[in-house]
């Protein structure tokens, strides 16, 4: 890992801190999951799961309940066969 990549990661892990700090409600796993889509860096679950070396059904669950407790993000697409879902952030 380069340095731009480390610092990258570092910045990151600091954003999901801070949303998790804000909504003691959030998982690790949550938070990152919305800054994550804030950031660009991933709006589908399966690119989620891909980019952080994390289970793709860990991924859906934690999504899943993030929708249910009211989180920012709204699934807009579903892939039945692959079970992938596409979110985007709701900002009041």
């Amino acid at each position: 890992m380069n340095d731009e990549d480390r610092d990258q990661s570092e910045r990151f892990l600091a954003l999901v801190a801070e949303r998790q700090a804000k909504d003691l409600r959030l998982t690790s796993l949550q938070a990152a999951l919305i800054v994550a889509a804030e950031q660009g860096i991933a709006v589908d679950s399966r690119s989620f799961a891909r980019l952080l070396g994390v289970a793709h059904a860990l991924v859906l669950r934690e999504l899943n309940a993030l929708v249910e407790i009211g989180g920012p993000l709204r699934i807009v697409k579903r892939e039945a066969r692959t079970l992938r879902s596409f979110y985007v952030v709701e900002h009041p």
